[in-house]
């Protein structure tokens, strides 16, 4: 099929998620390898968001490909009930990856499924109402987990579903307030955290759901103290700890999940993306063996179609022991490092840049029209006059495929990329930060 002919079907019979749909132009995708990605006229890109943050082991895989033809040939599917091989052999891996407070998983579609039925899970075992969720947040664009996602994608749902209560990100850098220390900027936000936990009636609020590092909404690294002055309310007042995992999970940050840089267990573990690396989809939910123990003798009222898919699960398989027999996160605490390095150069290179973060091979660089008043770029959740995205398609331009969010670009490679082509991608930023800088 030609080129445009794809490029027809794709404008005529698709609706194209987060886009208004007139005047697409979709690039076409002939072949992908590794961190790379071609048109059918030869010109090559590179993946610099691994697609959706999920395309951590990189494209044509063949240990993940195999695995799933193999598993093709015995049977590609059967339902959640029946034993099923990779079902098990995967969820015992992953719960041999998680903290030893962990005992069984359920497995989902996706992320956004994952995250409403940790919250369905933690309700039942709770029976409480009430669900926390964060301002600067995305946990899926379903019903339910639009109810817990916090920015403009969660607008449309309103009136959203009573219980679900947002609180505020330790965003340090757009806070009024100057702290002394990363310390102090914790207690000052898990202090008005437990505020609002004691407003809203601690004893009807069954969960707290956090991304571990917030994803697409800043790279919001917790700061020093954060996350465990967070455990400690959930302990507290018997709320459940939810991390979501989803885009942090499997070495995004250098350690398989991101919790592990800060010292908590959570009660509830959601993942999906880098599990399979988009190979065939799966999410699941973790939880602790003291939450699987209370379904021994009550319903779970959980249940999909394509739980533990078999085809997906052996794709997991894969992925996990390609991770540790290749030594995935020794890389991506390698080149995690230089890519923080260089950014921060950029932050002093760039009169755009307003800040930089990056945690392992997850970083965003944020733009600004003054880096004094700290203005945005674009406004939050608006930019009238497509600024980002004409930035967005300078770095297409050189062959750099990213996406941007709010007045942010993201820059989430393959875990698998090598020095020599972190270099090659991040000149190519480093040019297009200069044409920012003559646009403010």
């Amino acid at each position: 099929m030609s080129e445009q002919s794809i490029k027809a079907n794709h404008t005529t019979y698709n609706l194209q998620s987060w886009s208004k749909q007139k005047g697409l132009n979709p690039v076409v995708i002939e072949k992908a390898e590794g961190i790379y990605i071609w048109d059918p006229s030869g010109k090559r890109y590179s993946d610099m968001s691994s697609q959706l943050v999920n395309l951590n082991l990189g494209h044509g895989n063949r240990a993940i490909i195999e695995a799933i033809k193999a598993q093709a040939e015995k049977y590609c599917y059967i339902g959640p009930s029946y034993g099923s091989e990779p079902r098990g052999e995967l969820a015992k891996l992953l719960i041999g990856l998680m903290p030893d407070t962990f005992g069984k998983i359920l497995f989902t579609n996706a992320g956004a499924d994952a995250n409403e039925n940790a919250v369905k899970i933690a309700k039942m075992v709770t029976g409480r109402h009430k669900v926390f969720s964060r301002y600067r947040s995305y946990h899926g664009s379903s019903f339910g987990a639009g109810n817990l996602t916090g920015e403009p994608r969660r607008y449309p749902l309103e009136p959203g579903i009573p219980g679900f209560v947002k609180f505020f990100d330790p965003y340090i850098y757009r806070e009024p307030i100057t702290f002394e220390s990363e310390k102090a900027a914790s207690d000052y936000y898990v202090a008005k955290l437990r505020e609002q936990v004691i407003y809203e009636n601690p004893s009807s609020i069954a969960a707290l759901i956090v991304e571990t590092v917030t994803g697409s909404n800043g790279v919001i690294i917790p700061p020093e103290g954060y996350l465990q002055g967070v455990r400690k309310i959930c302990d507290e007042f018997g709320i459940l700890l939810i991390c979501d995992e989803v885009m942090m999970g499997y070495g995004r940050t250098g350690k398989m999940f991101a919790f592990e840089h800060f010292g908590i267990k959570p009660d509830i573990i959601t993942f999906a993306k880098g599990t399979t690396c988009g190979y065939v989809q799966l999410g699941g939910v973790a939880v602790t063996k003291a939450i699987a123990d209370y379904f021994d003798d009550n319903l779970l009222s959980c249940g999909l179609t394509y739980s533990g898919h078999p085809l997906a699960c052996a794709a997991g398989i894969a992925c996990v022991n390609y991770y540790i027999e290749n030594k995935v996160l020794d890389n991506v605490q390698a080149r995690g490092a230089e890519l923080k390095t260089t950014l921060n150069s950029f932050k002093e290179k760039h009169k755009s840049v307003g800040d930089t973060r990056a945690i392992g091979l997850m970083s965003v660089v944020e733009l600004v029209k003054n880096k004094k008043t700290k203005e945005p770029l674009v406004p939050y959740g608006k930019d009238p006059e497509g600024t980002m995205k004409k930035i967005n398609g300078e770095l297409a331009k050189r062959g750099f495929m990213t996406y941007i969010h709010e007045n942010m670009i993201i820059i989430a490679p393959p875990l698998i990329i090598t020095a020599e082509q972190l270099n090659e991608e991040l000149a190519k930023l480093d040019e297009v930060l200069g044409l920012v800088d003559g646009m403010i």
